[in-house]
């Protein structure tokens, strides 16, 4: 067959090839699903034809307010309405979304804002003192419009000082046509992770690779059309693991959740019967150990995500009866989110009970179908340890939902790619049915209640009070949060500190989930070199 002429081919292309966006989810649903429920939030209800027509205003008010393609847009939201529409709205504009985890300090805040050089933050009320100190501390003489965002629901209410968001929405058309990527390799997304050092580094996401975890997701989760999906994984976090991206393509309802609490949850399922839900293994034993008021009967089983650490046996036992069922994904926020789960199989795996069934639930398990090969790895050599359950390695992943980079930051970058795969830091072992299961996290990261925490960054903290001499951060376990920070403290001669002391000294300059919760005071344990032997001070720590 001879080669089409030029005419046709560029006829061809233009029918054949697409830049593959999420946008495009929400664009259909508005046309095939317009009366379906779309965004709930208690009395705050859009179906999708209003859902579109509110991201086209936002959109349009951004380009109105100087916002062209390339330019961040900030958010600092829980999951609310608003930020839901900020995943679609940013991005329709052409403008790069930047969602900052509010749980952060205003420190750490302010460096986000400059290195992203965000032009427009949408803030909740609730956090508005903060980003107002965060902007005043920044270095850029170029400081971002605050947008307010006032929740009367929770009951933060408007402070005057800014634009709210409605009357921001009003300026806008909603009839605006949308700014679609010309190229799927154009940016949608910029995440700030702590990764190994404490200082954020920015993950920049793809339009292709936030729409093909969009299909990958409901594959791996068994979803079908329909789906009544509630926010509890914060939408600042892999921005929802791009679960809001998705919801349009299945005509799904996102049910919004501001504050995580046990009865938020069973209002949700037994209310607006959330058949979905993402979170950490702290979520799970918040449902396990809820006070009998807080319980709501439902009849249909809800299918969940947990990561960050597997859950415990005594939970997977307690939990699954309630009418839930749990499957372990794994993936980082160089990933999208998930990149692995542990899918069930069926037949081989159903006579498993308690702790049989609890460590093979504890994997990692095995790549999304958006991904395209996840192995354990030797780094030096780059090839796969055996598949025995003992050799271990580092996990490495190729697939289209990985990021297009760290954000001014090529070395780091290169680092992250060496040898043609993304390097995770996650120590792990493959079994002989190709299942991943981590056996260590990243020597400097804590995972608390889902969020990582630089062991770095704490002994940064800790340095500064006067009477340390030396300390050293490790994860301790936790029933409640899974892990939390341990800080083994060495004194200078003669100076005199408290646990409370250090603990308070520490929350000051830190969010309060990086702050340690035990402190030890002692004389660190060395090598011959003067080097801290953490692992020996992992072991102290997961004794007492």
């Amino acid at each position: 067959m001879g080669w089409m002429n030029d005419e046709t081919g560029l006829e061809r292309r233009a029918a054949n090839y697409v830049p593959l966006t999420p946008l495009s989810h929400l664009k259909r649903a508005a046309a095939v699903h317009p009366l379906r429920d779309a965004v709930v939030y208690g009395t705050f209800r859009t179906n999708y034809a209003e859902h579109h027509a509110r991201v086209s205003q936002l959109a349009s008010a951004l380009e109105r307010h100087g916002i062209a393609p390339g330019d961040v847009v900030a958010t600092v939201l829980p999951n609310i309405p608003a930020h839901v529409e900020a995943h679609f709205g940013v991005p329709a504009c052409g403008a790069v979304l930047n969602a900052i985890n509010v749980r952060l300090d205003l420190h750490t805040i302010s460096y986000i804002l400059d290195h992203g050089e965000a032009r427009i933050v949408l803030v909740d009320t609730q956090f508005l003192g903060t980003v107002e100190a965060a902007i005043d501390e920044m270095e850029s003489e170029r400081q971002p419009m605050i947008v307010e965002v006032p929740d009367e629901k929770a009951g933060f209410h408007a402070s005057g000082r800014h634009m709210t968001y409605e009357a921001f929405l009003a300026e806008g058309d909603p009839d605006f046509d949308w700014i679609m990527p010309e190229d799927e390799w154009e940016s949608i997304a910029l995440n700030y992770t702590s990764g190994t050092t404490g200082r954020p580094k920015g993950v920049v996401y793809h339009h292709r690779g936030a729409y093909l975890i969009t299909l990958g997701t409901p594959i791996a989760w068994r979803m079908t059309l329909y789906p009544r999906y509630l926010t509890i994984v914060p939408l600042f976090h892999c921005n929802n693991w791009c679960h809001v991206w998705a919801m349009p393509a299945l005509g799904g309802t996102t049910v919004c959740c501001r504050d995580v609490t046990a009865k938020a949850i069973y209002d949700a399922i037994a209310d607006e019967g959330v058949t979905h839900f993402g979170g950490a293994p702290i979520v799970l034993n918040m449902i396990v150990n809820a006070r009998e008021a807080e319980r709501r009967a439902f009849d249909h089983v809800v299918e969940v995500f947990t990561a960050g650490a597997p859950p415990a046996a005594a939970t997977l036992a307690a939990i699954e009866p309630l009418g839930f069922n749990i499957t372990q994904v794994y993936g980082l926020t160089e990933t999208y989110g998930p990149a692995t789960e542990c899918t069930w199989q069926d037949g081989q795996w159903d006579h498993l009970k308690g702790a049989e069934r609890a460590a093979v639930k504890a994997r990692q398990g095995v790549p999304f179908p958006n991904m395209d090969h996840i192995a354990v790895m030797d780094p030096d050599t780059m090839r796969q340890v055996p598949m025995d359950g003992a050799a271990t390695g580092e996990i490495m992943m190729r697939g289209n939902a990985t990021m297009k980079g760290y954000y001014k930051n090529p070395r780091a970058t290169a680092e992250a790619f060496r040898g043609g795969y993304f390097h995770t830091g996650d120590i792990a072992v493959q079994h002989t049915d190709s299942y991943v299961q981590i056996t260590d996290r990243a020597k400097d990261i804590i995972i608390s209640g889902g969020e990582n925490v630089s062991s770095v960054e704490v002994e940064g903290a800790l340095m500064h009070h006067p009477a340390v001499l030396l300390c050293a951060v490790v994860a301790k376990p936790d029933e409640k949060w899974g892990e939390v920070p341990c800080a083994f403290v060495e004194l200078k001669d003669g100076a005199e500190a408290s646990d409370a002391e250090l603990i308070a000294f520490a929350r000051q300059r830190l969010a309060g989930f990086k702050t340690p919760k035990h402190v030890v005071f002692c004389e660190l344990p060395k090598t011959s070199t003067g080097k801290v032997q953490k692992l020996e001070l992992r072991r102290r720590a997961s004794e007492f």
